[in-house]
């Protein structure tokens, strides 16, 4: 396993705070539409982000905890996606990094925004009004915050007890991502003129 310093770890740092930033701002912005659907939608909604934070969670501490030697044994039996398991390993903290701190905290963010639209409209719904209103608000914010926390103690649980079988998937779906990038035709592309 390579070491690295802070120092060389500062441009992927500065890089992926910057990244963050306007991604925040645009998923966090799209939540504004969970102010005109109803609040059933929204609770879906909101269900599928913490469920999404969590995955990536469990990937990026999967990742960190996984070893590369099983991986290199796959590989040699030609195993799909063991090639860009032993990748993502070795670059588990950029990985870890990215899944975790990226979109799992945005995730975090999304599912508190996507929690007090949906319990606002909710409120609208019921017609509610006084401190019952703060109390529905309260109540549900509260609920996606616990759901959250479990989701990712579940994930963080099962990425250190089966790192392997996380990491071999995420690589598969991946690899599988990338191949169907490739075979597209791109702009330009004199294959795909003809």
């Amino acid at each position: 396993m390579k070491k690295t310093t802070l120092r060389g770890s500062l441009p992927f740092i500065l890089s992926v705070a910057a990244l963050s930033f306007p991604l925040g701002g645009v998923f966090d912005t799209a939540t504004i539409f969970l102010d005109t659907v109803a609040w059933y939608i929204g609770a879906v909604v909101v269900v599928f982000i913490v469920c999404v934070g969590a995955m990536f969670d469990m990937l990026g501490v999967a990742a960190a905890a996984a070893r590369e030697t099983p991986f290199h044994a796959m590989a040699a039996k030609r195993v799909y996606g063991a090639k860009r398991a032993i990748t993502i390993v070795r670059n588990a903290e950029k990985v870890s990094s990215i899944c975790s701190d990226v979109v799992g905290d945005i995730a975090g963010v999304l599912s508190g925004a996507g929690a007090l639209a949906v319990a606002v409209q909710l409120n609208r719904t019921l017609e509610v009004t006084g401190w019952m209103e703060e109390l529905t608000i309260i109540a549900i914010t509260a609920l996606v915050t616990s759901f959250t926390v479990g989701a990712k103690a579940i994930g963080k649980t099962l990425a250190i007890q089966s790192p392997t079988p996380i990491v071999l998937y995420a690589s598969k779906v991946l690899e599988s991502i990338l191949g169907i990038w490739r075979r597209s035709p791109r702009r330009g592309d004199k294959r795909a003129r003809a």
